[in-house]
């Protein structure tokens, strides 16, 4: 599919002037970020005392925000690059939504204590090893998984951070006790190195299998009588209800006309969107190709009563068949928020009031999904299909945030807090407090990472797999957190990153338009990460180690 103006815009900001079309937006988060590097900076030496080592202090303040900078470059554009690639957000629209979710998971629901980091995939409890020691492992892991994180975030690469963490840990652990005597290899607890590769295939085939049959669903029964309605229309784009100037039907520049003034309000990247997603489900296969074909045949006559059936059709889906469908996606979003957000807040919530809970939220979307429903049947079928669906992974894109803050936000903030306890108290502790301050201090660092270095990764995500239209958006989106929640449930080992991906690529498959050639760098990608990432924290541990 040929590139639009409007994909390019978010791959780029602009290279006109100073900084580009987007030269605020570029200072105003810059300032931001050196702001809050700034304040936070002077927090933690009032926090950690006067008697800190300072150069330490301000390396492991500089490794955890480089870190966190990353994660919202790569994870965090992950995750909202579906958004953007349908055309539902824009990037400055993203980057609000990330600064509000993403900030607001990480503050509300980050959690309050931290396990100090020795055991699990290292079992660091075995190492005869100083304060300091330990210290020095946490930061060169921060500092191996970022630069990672940068590396394949440049690329355009969508990885696991918390893979890139573990990777990071392991290779500064191993090395410490390489070099001390303290321990090696067998310090590794390769069972659990067994499960991420385990995760390497079923994480995207779960992703890939929910997003296949839901999406599958969505095109048959929602998608599919906007299509034939759309397919016959004039040469598959005029769909308007009252067609009077049938002499000009067939002239596909007056029919366009005809079809742009329905989205002059939406943004142009919207407008591109808005195109797509009517002609994406004409394409060979797609379930108005057979009719755009058949319909040719037939009298003008014959056509517009035609349409008005599938018109009618197409309403009663978006009337009847989408409230139930956003019902549920309200619920699980939910339960995701319940379980993956909320769990570190102490909500005592019994099973009955939590499903009591769930069930008057679902209630209450399906009628005000209905109610919207209903009142776009003045708009084109082109139109209501997409706003319908626009607004509906907005709220996915929100929940996705508040969850992705609440959670991944760890991978930065557990092994720096490790270290800030350590320098504050001298010791290693089993838990360690969580300040507020640094879960404001990294949620923006994953703000600015989004802004600055996600846009190769939306790309990739949002347009480069597969094209994306609300639809299909939101489809990745909701199997993608269901198979999020139900492993949390069981205990699978996944990767949320992954499992979108996967979610992508099943939505590739239900088109017809899987980009599977893109698809192998990025499990190539997938595979190294922890070697990689072990790689670097071991080179950093090793400077570090001589350097104090």
């Amino acid at each position: 599919m040929a590139r639009t103006s409007a994909q390019d815009s978010t791959d780029a900001p602009g290279t006109k002037g100073f900084l580009g079309p987007d030269r605020n937006w570029h200072v105003g988060a810059g300032l931001m970020t050196l702001a809050t590097v700034v304040a936070f900076t002077i927090w933690a030496f009032t926090h950690t005392g006067t008697d800190v080592n300072a150069f330490l202090l301000i390396l492991a303040i500089a490794f955890g925000l480089f870190m966190a900078f990353n994660i919202g470059g790569n994870d965090v554009a992950n995750s909202f690059g579906t958004s953007v690639g349908a055309g539902t957000l824009t990037m400055k629209q993203a980057l609000v939504v990330a600064a509000v979710f993403e900030v607001s998971g990480a503050v509300l629901a980050g959690g309050s204590v931290t396990e100090t980091v020795r055991s699990g995939i290292v079992d660091l409890g075995g190492m005869a090893i100083d304060p300091l020691a330990f210290a020095l492992i946490m930061m060169s892991a921060l500092l191996g998984a970022a630069v990672w994180l940068l590396l394949a975030t440049r690329m355009g690469w969508p990885v696991s951070t918390t893979h890139a963490i573990i990777g990071g840990i392991v290779g500064a652990a191993v090395t410490t006790g390489l070099v001390t005597g303290t321990g090696g290899f067998a310090m590794v607890q390769w069972g659990e190195i067994g499960k991420i590769a385990v995760s390497w295939i079923l994480s995207p085939l779960l992703g890939g299998i929910a997003s296949f049959l839901l999406f599958g669903a969505i095109k048959r029964r929602i998608l599919a009588p906007a299509a034939r309605a759309i397919a016959l229309g004039s040469r598959g784009y005029d769909d308007a209800e009252d067609d009077d100037d049938d002499d000009e039907e067939d002239d596909a520049d007056e029919s366009w006309q005809r079809h742009v003034p329905a989205s002059e309000r939406m943004t142009e990247l919207q407008q591109s969107a808005f195109a797509e997603s009517a002609a994406l489900d004409l394409t060979p296969g797609g379930p108005g190709a057979e009719l755009i074909e058949a319909s040719a045949d037939l009298t003008k006559k014959e056509r517009k009563a035609a349409r008005k059936v599938e018109r009618k059709a197409a309403y009663h889906a978006l009337e009847k068949r989408v409230p139930p469908l956003a019902a549920g996606a309200a619920m699980l979003l939910a339960a995701m928020l319940v379980f993956k957000g909320l769990d570190n807040v102490g909500l005592n919530i019994s099973v009955g009031g939590g499903v009591l809970m769930l069930v008057m939220l679902a209630l209450g979307v399906w009628m005000a999904t209905t109610i919207f429903a209903r009142a776009l049947k003045k708009q084109s079928i082109s139109r209501a299909t997409f706003i319908m669906f626009s607004w509906m992974q907005v709220f996915t894109a929100c929940a996705f945030a508040f969850s992705h803050g609440a959670n991944d936000i760890a991978n930065a903030i557990g092994p720096f807090v490790a270290v800030l306890d350590v320098l504050k108290t001298g010791q290693i502790g089993a838990e360690a407090a969580v300040p507020t301050a640094a879960l404001i201090a990294f949620g923006i660092a994953l703000v600015s990472g989004l802004w600055f270095v996600g846009r190769k990764v939306i790309h990739t995500v949002g347009t480069g797999l597969t094209a994306m239209h609300p639809s299909s958006g939101f489809a990745a989106e909701l199997a993608a957190a269901t198979i999020v929640l139900l492993a949390s449930v069981l205990g699978l080992p996944v990767s949320s990153t992954h499992i979108l991906i996967g979610a992508v690529l099943g939505v590739g498959i239900v088109n017809h338009a899987a980009n599977w050639r893109l698809m192998r760098p990025i499990f190539l990608a997938w595979i190294i990460t922890l070697p990689a990432a072990a790689g670097i924290g071991a080179a950093v541990v090793l400077v570090l180690r001589a350097m104090f």
